[in-house]
């Protein structure tokens, strides 16, 4: 194993999905190939030493805003030690104004976007001793039907300890302009009957707790309703659930099978994010709020669902008299849980147009 994908997570108990996306797409190659995570607490010189114990001649980083510094560090590390040593970068962070960036002038090569099918592409050039011309690399994105299904790069540890984090589908509709997700084109799903035969098999190795990442679960009620009848015909004590969803889509027959699940048993991330109209047009989010009152009163009344809802505080034109009528009005609706997230500016995110005037 002469290939190391490696993340620093924000927490032991968080998995990375991306790397577990990369080494089940690397063909041939998968077998050289080991996964190495770390938290961003460990000391940037220790990570660096646990790498080269492996005896790399590859090692790739998953760059995320909560890691960056710290992957900065250990690449620092690693090429001092090690200058000969091929190291590659990808994942959000380091796709969007990658040249300002010192951590693309330290590494050999950038993946920007998707890099299940790229990455693997690179490493098979590698291999035969050719590597590409250009620094940055960026790819179109896969077919979304041909990308090799993640979920058996799991190991028993993980589902024993860590949350399992899945997919059903990528991208998002909407263009709120603080996250990135506003820059994709369209929703691509995944091939149903496959994932939920990996889903399966997750269910059979153990695995209680599932945790969605799809952007908007909610959008396709076809898909959302055929993967709650999934988990409900084989619901049993500590199966637990949680997707992110759009709040104020909520149709009859989503709600028909929410009501028959245990309490406790879902969640639902609801991002309302702000409360303003005023501000929600800045930054080009769509919401009736009619109809998000309607759905948290009717989760709270008719369902056991626990309801996680999300605000983000500084966004452009809101005020701390705003957030805080925003708040009192989330508040009344009585959801279990209220996260206050602050406004962080994403790499590559259209928010960028109101720097200067807010």
């Amino acid at each position: 194993m002469d290939i190391i994908l490696s993340t620093l997570n924000a927490r032991y108990i968080h998995a990375s999905l991306g790397l577990r996306y990369l080494r089940a797409n690397l063909g041939e190659n998968r077998e050289r190939a080991q996964i190495l995570e770390f938290t961003t607490k460990r000391p940037a010189q220790e990570i660096a030493h646990e790498i080269l114990r492996h005896e790399p001649s590859l090692v790739g980083f998953g760059v995320y805003i909560w890691n960056t510094d710290q992957t900065l560090e250990v690449v620092k590390h690693l090429k001092k030690a090690r200058p000969e040593l091929l190291i590659v970068a990808g994942g959000p962070e380091i796709s969007f104004e990658t040249e300002t960036q010192e951590l693309y002038h330290c590494v050999d090569f950038v993946f920007k976007g998707e890099s299940d099918h790229s990455f693997r592409d690179f490493v098979r050039n590698w291999r035969m001793g050719i590597l590409p011309e250009k620094k940055i690399i960026s790819a179109p994105l896969p077919k979304i039907a041909e990308i090799v299904l993640p979920y058996d790069e799991y190991s028993d540890h993980d589902l024993a300890h860590r949350t399992v984090y899945v997919e059903a589908s990528r991208g998002c509709p909407y263009k709120c302009e603080y996250c990135l997700s506003s820059l994709d084109i369209s929703v691509r799903g995944f091939p149903l009957d496959p994932f939920l035969t990996a889903l399966e098999r997750l269910l059979e190795r153990g695995a209680k707790q599932f945790k969605f990442v799809d952007r908007t679960f909610n959008l396709s009620p076809t898909t959302s309703t055929r993967i709650l009848g999934f988990f409900l015909e084989r619901m049993k004590p500590g199966l637990f659930l949680h997707f992110e969803m759009v709040p104020d889509r909520l149709p009859d027959e989503l709600k028909a099978l929410i009501e028959q699940f245990p309490p406790g048993s879902l969640q639902f991330e609801i991002g309302v994010q702000t409360w303003s109209e005023t501000v929600a047009k800045l930054v080009s989010r769509r919401q009736n709020y009619e109809k998000v009152r309607e759905n948290f009163k009717y989760l709270k009344s008719r369902t056991g669902v626990h309801t996680h809802a999300d605000l983000i505080v500084g966004l452009p034109g809101e005020t701390w008299e705003s957030f805080a009528e925003g708040f009192n009005q989330l508040y009344a609706l009585e959801p279990d849980e209220i996260q206050v997230g602050v406004l962080k500016r994403l790499k590559g995110a259209p928010i960028i147009r109101h720097d200067r005037e807010y």
